[in-house]
């Protein structure tokens, strides 16, 4: 299978969706019912502060407690609007930010933060124009509007509808701050989620089972094992409850240039890697024993790997010990060994 295809299925009942390059798994969106979606707005209610941490536990529906992080300047009692940034670990609360965003396939909206922004990516000097017009005749008030790379190619008509549907929403949303506990949006679903960022040309499947025919459940199950092969070298990937170790070898090759070529390869994939397994918070790589003199090189090779990965990833550095740290946004469920085994 050559192309880009994404795959919209269920997985024992579970909403999901896949996105192959060339018949190969490059993304993975798989629905959590019982927990609560990143990017789901509720009302929350402020309950008390974390002294020493600068935080503020907050009381959400159906007796949830969720963790703000900067709680400077409120008081329990407060109902606060905040938004989900990614899934809660077992057992901790779920984390959320009072800086809500409404992001849509061509448009984000930015309440408290006005002006308006067309993405980077787009250079073009008359499409920029073009989508300034548009952005222009859509938007009033005093919100933030973002447009998206996606609009670069999009008819005006449906850039124009889609800034019309998130003020809307937001307008709406943001005039509902006052109330008990409340969840105001549930967040997007695999399927919203598909069609709001994977927006290049693809086949798009819907049937039934098409997780199954297309191989998406052979390569998911391949998932449960912490091997990554590589072109050169090998790569394990192992979560634990405190951090995710990668571990690189040279596979037994010990020619000068081994471990370099072990280590540029695992940071091409290592992105890929930790998306496809939904891993997040701190990572830990172990590359391959090299010189000190290669430390720039690779680490010039991992930001170049994580620059268009979809999740925020900030690279922290090298340790007393040799090893690289990673911190990455929890956005994704944990494709648990647990989980993939019972496919």
């Amino acid at each position: 299978m050559k192309g880009r295809t994404i795959v919209l299925d269920h997985i024992k009942g579970t909403e999901a969706a896949a996105l192959l390059i060339d018949g190969r798994l490059d993304d993975l969106l798989i629905d959590a019912p019982d927990a609560s979606r990143p990017g789901a707005i509720y009302r929350a209610i402020c309950d008390r502060p974390l002294k020493g941490q600068g935080g503020m536990m907050l009381r959400l529906p159906e007796s949830e407690t969720a963790f703000l992080r900067q709680g400077k300047g409120l008081r329990p009692g407060q109902p606060l609007l905040v938004q989900v940034t990614g899934y809660a670990e077992d057992g901790k609360a779920v984390p959320v930010t009072a800086r809500v965003l409404f992001k849509s396939r061509y448009a984000i909206v930015t309440p408290g933060k006005p002006g308006l922004n067309i993405s980077r990516q787009i250079t073009d000097d008359d499409t920029r124009d073009r989508l300034l017009g548009i952005a222009h005749a859509s938007h009033e008030g005093d919100m933030g509007l973002i447009l998206r790379s996606s609009c670069d190619t999009a008819p005006d008509d449906e850039i124009a509808d889609d800034i019309t549907a998130m003020l809307a929403m937001a307008e709406a949303i943001m005039a509902d701050e006052q109330g008990a506990a409340e969840a105001l949006t549930d967040g997007d679903s695999p399927h919203t989620q598909a069609w709001r960022e994977w927006t290049a040309p693809a086949d798009i499947i819907t049937d039934p089972g098409g997780f199954e025919t297309l191989g998406v459940l052979d390569q998911m199950t391949e998932l449960a094992m912490p091997h990554t092969r590589l072109t050169d070298g090998d790569m394990y990937v192992e979560p634990t409850r405190a951090l995710t170790a990668v571990d690189v070898n040279t596979k037994g090759d010990t020619s000068p240039a081994a471990a370099l070529k072990a280590n540029i390869a695992a940071c091409r994939a290592l992105p890929k890697a930790l998306r496809l397994r939904g891993l997040g918070g701190q990572i830990t790589v172990d590359f391959a024993p090299m010189s000190k003199a290669h430390r720039k090189q690779v680490e010039q090779s991992l930001r170049a790997a994580f620059r268009n990965d979809p999740i925020e990833t900030s690279l922290v550095g090298w340790t007393p010990m040799g090893l690289f740290e990673l911190q990455r946004k929890r956005e994704r469920r944990p494709l648990s060994a647990a989980f993939l085994n019972n496919l």
